[in-house]
């Protein structure tokens, strides 16, 4: 929250419509899977694996029942023993997400994709004059993921991220919530403490029981001196947050134009090495093809790693020559993986970036011959993979173990 402070010192004018939407997908993991598998819908399912034994998202039917995530899976099943586990589909997820905010930004070019599954739209370029327009705006991108995708998502508008991210968690599933500019601290008052962001469930326990706070209004209505001894030197952040001030921008993490990349966000956060690095490889596998449908070669291959706290380390090598074949690539990527990984701890998302894009596919002349034979087969692959449907031809190390979780 340390950007809070600097809200109280910088006020920043309250726009005249709520043009910022945090987008929240409703029970993303099984909505995914119930796209796929349709005639399950209105039935208690949760997408898991008894192998890493935890549930990683559960249908509002079965989370009525108890189940919530991550409860352990033999757990969830004594609490509702009709539940109806769905295994982890590789590589769905991410291609759901990508479809989504691929929409998003058929309505605006200011998309922030904040993970898998949410993320912010800024509004503010498309020119709208009203708050009628703008919410039947919104409400036909809300309609048209669900029709193209079938996924169903919840909406929260408002005057800044803050307020719209607490927005749109406040009537799931399918929620659309409208925060008019100006009435921000007046719509957090009457809410529980755990609503505000960072404020977990034994931080609200503790400020109820110690200091008697167990409503947003109770924080805003407290002397600075109060908050001060409650809050510590952080206090000033806790009110701007109460009163619903914020003043960050929605960021767009668009790759550079003369790049390839690709990361998929783990449902569940692994920590196995051989896992992690055949989910790698399996980008290199997607980004390849691209590149040589766009007659280009690719020098610098990048591997960045996000572990579940949001903080990331990368690292990338560059190849002598330009290449548009996987193999230069492969024998990277072990080592940039370790390079990148550096923490003891399990990670959240990884992700793979080709960039120093350089035009037509010339090599050395020593190797001409035999990379020649190397891109006629990979033509020929990617002309079966397009015809017959994604990665019906596959490479070797993508017949491992696809998933802990399937």
């Amino acid at each position: 929250m340390a950007l809070v402070a600097a809200r109280l010192s910088n006020p920043v004018t309250t726009p005249a419509l709520p043009i910022i939407v945090h987008l929240d997908a409703d029970a993303f993991f099984v909505s995914c899977e119930l796209a796929l598998q349709p005639e399950l819908r209105g039935r208690k399912c949760a997408v898991g694996g008894r192998e890493r034994g935890i549930i990683s998202s559960a249908s509002y039917e079965a989370r009525a029942c108890g189940v919530y995530t991550p409860m352990p899976t033999q757990r969830a099943l004594k609490v509702c023993p009709d539940l109806i586990m769905l295994p982890h589909t590789s590589g769905l997820y991410s291609k759901v997400s990508r479809q989504m905010f691929d929409l998003c930004e058929t309505l605006t070019p200011i998309v922030q994709r904040n993970s898998i599954d949410e993320g912010y739209l800024d509004l503010g370029p498309c020119g709208l004059s009203t708050t009628i327009e703008l919410e039947e705006r919104v409400r036909g991108l809300q309609r048209r993921l669900w029709d193209e995708l079938q996924i169903p998502v919840s909406m929260g508008l408002a005057a800044n991220k803050l307020v719209a991210q607490i927005a749109s968690k406040l009537r799931k599933p399918r929620g659309f919530v409208i925060v008019p500019p100006g009435t921000e601290e007046e719509f957090l008052a009457p809410l529980p403490l755990g609503k505000l962001p960072g404020i977990g469930a034994k931080t609200e326990a503790s400020l109820g029981a110690k200091h008697g706070l167990k409503f947003v209004r109770d924080i805003t209505a407290r002397s600075e001196g109060e908050l001060q001894r409650i809050f510590g030197d952080s206090w000033p952040d806790m009110l701007a947050t109460a009163r619903g001030q914020d003043c960050r921008p929605v960021e767009t993490d668009r790759d550079d134009a003369k790049s390839y990349s690709q990361q998929e966000t783990f449902f569940t956060d692994i920590g196995d090495f051989a896992e992690i690095e055949r989910v790698a490889k399996r980008m290199v596998d997607e980004l390849l093809p691209k590149v040589r449908a766009d007659g280009k070669r690719v020098r610098t291959i990048t591997i960045k790693v996000r572990y579940p706290d949001f903080t990331q380390e990368s690292h990338g090598r560059s190849l002598d020559t330009a290449s548009d074949l996987e193999s230069p690539f492969y024998p990277l990527i072990a080592p940039l993986l370790r390079v990148a990984w550096k923490k003891p701890r399990p990670l959240r998302l990884i992700s793979v970036k080709f960039s120093g894009v350089d035009d037509g596919p010339a090599q050395l002349e020593m190797f001409a011959q035999t990379d020649e034979k190397r891109r006629r087969l990979a033509g020929v692959l990617d002309q079966l993979n397009r015809r017959a449907g994604d990665h019906v031809v596959q490479h070797g190390h993508q017949l491992a173990k696809r998933s802990a979780a399937s």
